[in-house]
């Protein structure tokens, strides 16, 4: 499988590291993969929008916003590994203590809830789309851009991100690299060359989320990076210099 793509903008935001200053320093000291800080506060979102969100869909918005303000687009696909796992854990928790559901905290338990606020704030109904695909959703998210852009699309948004997940869930998840959002807008083109191949002892950190793996990959000097699939498998990335 493969595919070729050009990069035209770009934001991202975790806890203490929202600019692109930052995330270029980030980039470049790969020994440090864990965030710490405050949570940015949102600089395109309405403050009563922002606190209804899940952090997780806060920083997908505000980075989804962030690049709309100087680009169109013509779709936008959001993807995540784990959507809005943050409230759906509140909301099993309250069944099986026998509370009453808040149904704000319902309505915003599913997975395309952060499309959904993207295109509400931006009053833009963008054709967007939420897929989910456990560690691999960000580059199934790519796939699906791929599809857009050989269908007429010139320009498409992809936005992955995770939020905070329930204290019940972090045995099996590693929480260190949550909440984060990228936020990307892809056009064809052959900047970028991206294959699916077997893994040959790349030296990889599996529990980094995906699209920070690009990310990182992206804004170093490096003409060749990988990004973890699984045991198995990798997607290798070759920048076209």
């Amino acid at each position: 499988m493969k595919f070729s793509l050009d990069i035209v903008d770009w934001r991202a935001v975790a806890p203490g590291v929202d600019s692109c200053e930052h995330w270029i320093q980030w980039a470049r000291c790969s020994d440090i993969n864990t965030f710490s800080g405050a949570n940015p506060k949102s600089q395109q979102i309405p403050m009563m929008s922002a606190r209804r969100m899940s952090i997780g869909s806060r920083f997908a918005v505000d980075s989804g916003l962030a690049l709309l303000v100087n680009n169109n687009v013509d779709a936008a696909i959001f993807t995540s590994r784990h959507g809005e796992l943050e409230k759906t854990g509140r909301i099993l928790h309250s069944l099986a203590g026998g509370e009453a559901l808040s149904p704000t905290e319902f309505s915003m338990s599913v997975h395309n809830t952060a499309a959904g606020w993207l295109t509400i704030i931006s009053k833009n109904p963008l054709p967007v789309t939420s897929l989910t695909a456990g560690k691999d959703s960000f580059h199934q998210g790519m796939l699906e851009a791929q599809a857009m852009l050989a269908t007429g699309a010139s320009r498409v948004m992809l936005v992955d991100f995770d939020g905070e997940i329930p204290d019940i869930y972090n045995e099996s998840v590693n929480s260190e690299f949550l909440p984060y959002a990228v936020a990307i807008i892809l056009t064809a083109g052959h900047t970028l060359k991206c294959q699916r191949i077997s893994l040959s002892g790349e030296d990889m950190n599996p529990e980094l989320p995906q699209s920070l793996q690009f990310l990182r990959g992206y804004l170093s000097s490096s003409p060749l990076f990988h990004i973890s699939v699984d045991n198995r498998h990798s997607w290798q990335w070759v920048r076209n210099l």
